[in-house]
């Protein structure tokens, strides 16, 4: 069944991170740090898939990330290359990003979100490994990236690469989802969780007031403020995670939108940038200035609309991807596959002796549905 609790939190997650790219108030990110969330969630998905199937949860994790990818190279790619963008053997780094994709001036810019699939990417590969660690040594393994990161920071290995930065600062909540999947968050007595999660919260603040970055208190500017606000954050969103969120299930459009988004989210998260890039320039032009709190919700409204637009385009490769059936907008009801069910879980066509007995038939939709997304995280 799914867990309707994470999905919301990948909903509010992916939401803010369109928000944020297009007004870029720093505010958001300290409010909800959408990417760490995000990892977390991935996190615990990824430890789940690997006790249920061992290491081919790997590839059926990576037959997930990528055709949406493909699709979005497929586009800009030739864009690219048509408006200079040199042809090189690093273009294959568009089908398995494991280092940063070629893109030019203005690719560079709208495909900007790659570097997520990218740490992605390194994270599901590195997670088998990981988890074997982390059930043998769970505290060690979970510090080991935020020690990584301070040594990284304080300069005592100063120049590393952007995968083993991102490292630092995106794996810790990486494990955060392997502690949430273990269970051991949720244990976790309140005098030590609540403590916990203040005092990192106020060594991350102190951090970040410390140094401040270009956009001022932007935890995307500041990583080890980021990691140590982000884990107290998610120390008590999924440390004391709910059991149920009932009042969801009662308004069916606010239930709906959780569905699709999630069942669309990678899609959603590749595309909104393009869009934001596209629409600045042009909405200055008719003066809808970013400034403008009018201006700002226009913008908005614009880049959702256009995410839509593309999302029923394309996004049904993300249910090819997972092996479901390509729908238009997930989440609609079931189709019945069968003839109609009894009560006492019968085909109404079949009576007598012959008839199978006590086997209830479920629509094949439903069944695909609830299985098989149980792995779909937000990239």
């Amino acid at each position: 069944m799914r867990n309707r609790y994470l999905d919301l939190l990948r909903f509010l997650a992916i939401v803010r991170v369109v928000v944020y790219h297009v007004t870029g108030w720093a505010t958001l990110t300290l409010v909800f740090p959408a990417m760490s969330v995000m990892f977390a969630l991935a996190g615990s998905l990824m430890a789940a898939s690997l006790n249920r199937s061992g290491p081919v949860a790997v590839g059926r994790r990576l037959r997930r990330l990528l055709p949406s990818l493909w699709v979005m190279a497929a586009v800009f790619v030739p864009a690219m290359l048509f408006t200079g963008l040199p042809v090189s053997p690093r273009l294959l780094l568009w089908l398995f990003p494991i280092a940063d994709p070629p893109a030019n001036n203005w690719g560079a810019l709208a495909l900007s979100v790659i570097w997520y699939l990218r740490d992605y990417l390194w994270f599901v590969l590195a997670s088998p490994i990981a988890l074997w660690l982390f059930r043998r040594a769970p505290l060690p393994t979970l510090l080991a990236p935020y020690l990584l990161l301070v040594a990284i920071e304080v300069g005592i290995y100063p120049a590393p690469p952007a995968v083993l930065r991102e490292f630092g600062l995106y794996f810790g909540a990486w494990l955060l989802g392997f502690a949430h999947q273990a269970g051991m968050l949720r244990r976790l007595a309140g005098r030590v969780l609540y403590p916990a999660a203040l005092v990192l919260a106020a060594a991350g603040g102190a951090w970040i007031v410390a140094h401040p970055g270009p956009r001022g208190y932007d935890l995307n500017d500041n990583h080890l403020g980021n990691a140590l606000w982000s884990t107290a954050f998610i120390l008590i969103v999924l440390g004391r995670a709910p059991a149920g969120i009932d009042w969801l299930r009662r308004s069916r459009l606010a239930d709906r939108a959780v569905t699709v988004v999630n069942r669309r989210a990678l899609t959603v998260y590749l595309w909104h940038m393009p869009f934001v890039v596209a629409l600045t320039p042009l909405v200055d032009v008719v003066g809808w200035s970013h400034q403008d709190p009018l201006g700002l919700a226009i913008r908005v409204l614009l880049v959702f609309a256009l995410v839509g637009v593309v999302t029923l385009a394309v996004g049904w490769v993300e249910d090819v991807a997972a092996r479901r059936r390509p729908e238009l907008l997930p989440g609609g009801p079931p189709r019945q596959s069968g003839p109609p069910i009894r009560s006492d879980n019968r085909p109404a066509n079949q009576t007598g002796v012959g008839a199978t007995v006590g086997r209830p038939v479920v629509p094949a939709q439903r069944v695909a549905g609830e299985v098989a997304t149980v792995e779909v995280s937000a990239g």
